[in-house]
């Protein structure tokens, strides 16, 4: 990282910061092009782990999805806190911001009872339930997906 000033290296910093977030951008290669989207996600955070595991719900079908059968390495970019700062010369102005990146592997999550774990860690990201309840049909139809975050790197402006 450039600015290592900016640099955040706290786990329960960047941990309260995935809190906070609302959408994780994921970037992906689909037919040798960059794809980016976003997503809503989850996470679990083991307090002996160096980097969380994001998990993400989406349709069987569709780009994101074939991009993932093709290559499953994917880059993150979670971004918030923006602020506008203005100055009297174009050169003073900028913004603040706080942000976390990485890179992992991601997989599709087949088996049941991590499926509904990976479910329940977005339910509680965005609503706090804690033992959410599913429609079986809507569970068989939904995907779910892992991110095995590799690398991480938090970084704030203030």
């Amino acid at each position: 990282m450039r600015r290592i000033d900016r640099q955040i290296t706290d786990k329960s910093i960047l941990r309260a910061f995935l809190e906070e977030s609302a959408v994780c951008h994921v970037g992906l290669i689909f037919e040798a092009h960059p794809y980016v989207v976003g997503l809503n996600f989850g996470f679990l955070w083991d307090t002996d782990a160096e980097f969380p595991v994001l998990y993400f719900h989406c349709a069987k079908t569709g780009q994101k999805i074939e991009a993932i059968r093709s290559n499953g390495d994917a880059a993150f970019f979670i971004d918030s806190g923006h602020e506008l700062i203005t100055g009297e010369k174009a050169c003073d102005w900028g913004m603040k911001y706080r942000s976390v990146a990485g890179r992992g592997n991601l997989s599709f999550v087949s088996e049941p009872k991590e499926k509904k774990v990976g479910l329940d860690a977005i339910m509680r990201h965005y609503s706090k339930i804690e033992n959410p309840h599913y429609d079986e049909r809507v569970f068989a139809m939904t995907e779910v997906l892992r991110l095995d975050v590799a690398s991480l790197s938090g970084k704030e402006k203030k």
